[in-house]
């Protein structure tokens, strides 16, 4: 059967890489994280003092974007991890800081049209799943199937809260909840690609269904559509 390219986009904290991964592995697709390009991007900027809490030096950060080289490789167990410059940044982007980080270098143009121009060429061969918050409308705007995830803001929160707590990072649900809403708020009111629903993408509330519920809703919508084509 004849690959196509496969877009999962959606608010933070929803599952997108779950079942993009799950649907990845079970096509024989290649998952592309789009989320942990941005990440490791944040952590370049954090690690060369182009990032604090409360400021970006956009002028630092765009003069050595170029720099960036991002890529994914499957460590022994079978678990996708990200290479910053051929550096295994796994662990250290996947801390809530570095996640809020992410969210705000993915507000700069020029930040996404690297990535964007990285993301593309990943998938020209086709047979790829990758997930973010604008991969049916900007990076694979002709991908054949595209899933938009959304759940509550609260329950989203207590994934990513039961996440951190089990890495043993210190931070409290309200934290979680204020951080989920705060990235809401700059993902879908950013002027470079904001987050939103493709017109031909297929929708999901995935609030109060299982990740094996998901993954064969998702399985089920991919056989479907590869039969009408």
């Amino acid at each position: 059967m004849e690959k196509i390219n496969i877009a999962v986009d959606g608010f933070s904290s929803c599952g997108k890489s779950t079942i993009a991964k799950g649907l990845a592995k079970e096509l024989g697709y290649t998952y592309i994280d789009s989320g942990a390009m941005y990440r490791a991007v944040a952590l370049f900027a954090c690690r060369n003092g182009w990032m604090t809490d409360t400021e970006i030096n956009e002028a630092g950060l765009q003069k050595h974007i170029p720099e960036i080289e991002i890529s994914f490789e499957t460590n022994s167990e079978g678990q996708q991890e990200t290479y910053l410059n051929g550096e295994n940044v796994e662990k250290e982007i996947r801390s809530l800081e570095i996640g809020n980080g992410a969210s705000r270098v993915s507000t700069l143009g020029f930040v996404r049209r690297e990535l964007v121009r990285q993301q593309q060429a990943m998938g020209k061969k086709k047979g790829v799943v990758m997930d973010g918050r604008d991969i049916g409308t900007v990076v694979f705007p002709d991908a054949e199937f595209k899933i938009f995830l959304t759940a509550t803001p609260e329950v989203r929160a207590q994934r990513r809260f039961d996440e951190l707590q089990a890495k043993g990072s210190p931070v409290s649900y309200e934290e979680t909840l204020a951080n989920v809403r705060e990235r809401d708020e700059r993902d879908t009111t950013r002027t470079e690609s904001p987050l939103r629903k493709a017109a031909d993408a297929i929708e999901l509330d995935n609030s109060h269904i299982s990740i094996n519920e998901q993954l064969q809703w998702a399985i089920d919508m991919f056989n479907k559509i590869t039969k009408q084509k």
